[in-house]
């Protein structure tokens, strides 16, 4: 039985409030199942698959390995040619997946038609006004990202621990604190500024169900909170990667001034970095990692990892917090 009862696993029917959220060539049926079967929630991330009909036979390949509830992300990405996102959302419909998480571009016409269908949506954003914005399209939670994040924060730079308050005392639905996270402490924290769970990425890259190169996961492990680059700011599409050599060639090009994207297009193409999780070469390509790896050293089951959070974070609560309080 959960220890920690929130909106978040009502509204979600599971056990923890943990979510493992979309991860572009890493949420893949097996990690997603690991975390779905701790008792978190998952989701399977949509554009990892090369079609709609892909992401349907990877969804029925996660059905074979859980019989828990999963999700599916749709990201809406800002690109030059046009992506089928009805192709996609339609064979997220046609499978059965009832949960959903939408990050990206404005995603109202999504939101309806998931909703039309009965499928629950959270929405991912970087600030409390698209918070709102999503709220009034309909969204049954949002998961609120702080600057410290790996991915795109978002241009305004506005840290977890202001976020996170900021959106709880304006927001009516159910909030997802995102980027940072790692441990009980982190949970705890969260709890207490006013969300109701946590996401984590990094965190659950370094896990023994995770499919990515060993030696990506003990780049992860070796590195420090200060070992990440946000580059693309001078586009107005700041990204958290992993510090390396094309992470800071990128910085080098953006730093001459007057950058446009097709400057520095092959440097920051998505193959090279699916190439780095699948050959382990940290050089290769750029690649996401938030600030949180600096607390990562291990690399656990996802449910030796969710069991440790949760456990930390009571103990946390009833020998720690609670020996705080006073009553003379």
């Amino acid at each position: 039985m959960s220890v920690f009862k929130t909106r978040f696993t009502e509204t979600f029917g599971v056990e923890h409030p943990i979510m493992m959220g979309g991860m572009q060539w890493v949420g893949r049926a097996e990690l997603v199942a690991a975390v779905t079967n701790a008792g978190g929630l998952a989701v399977l991330s949509a554009l990892s698959q090369p079609s709609p009909q892909a992401l349907a036979t990877e969804i029925a390949r996660c059905r074979e390995l859980t019989d828990r509830t999963f999700g599916v992300n749709l990201t809406l990405l800002p690109t030059q040619k046009p992506m089928p996102y009805a192709e996609y959302r339609a064979a997220i419909i046609e499978s059965g997946v009832r949960i959903v998480e939408t990050a990206g571009n404005n995603p109202a016409e999504h939101i309806a038609e998931f909703r039309r269908h009965g499928v629950k949506v959270i929405h991912k954003c970087t600030s409390v006004r698209h918070a709102l914005k999503a709220e009034q399209l309909g969204v049954d939670a949002v998961s609120i990202v702080g600057f410290e994040c790996a991915g795109h924060p978002g241009e305004d730079d506005v840290p977890g621990l202001v976020l996170i308050p900021s959106a709880a005392n304006r927001l009516k639905v159910p909030i997802i604190a995102s980027g940072g996270f790692a441990d009980g402490r982190g949970l705890v924290a969260a709890l207490a500024l006013g969300a109701d769970a946590v996401n984590m990425g990094t965190r659950f890259l370094s896990t023994r169900e995770c499919t990515i190169h060993p030696a990506v996961k003990a780049a992860i492990r070796a590195a420090d909170e200060r070992s990440t680059d946000v580059i693309m700011r001078s586009l107005r599409n700041s990204a958290r990667v992993a510090r390396n050599a094309v992470s800071q060639e990128v910085l080098a090009v953006e730093a001459r001034g007057n950058v446009s994207y097709a400057d520095i297009a092959a440097l920051v193409s998505g193959q090279r970095g699916r190439g780095v999780y699948e050959q382990g070469d940290t050089n290769l390509g750029i690649w996401s990692a938030g600030m949180v790896q600096g607390l990562i050293e291990d690399e656990p089951s996802c449910a030796q990892l969710l069991q440790n959070l949760v456990e930390q974070a009571r103990g946390l609560i009833k020998h720690r917090l609670e020996g705080m309080l006073s009553y003379t």
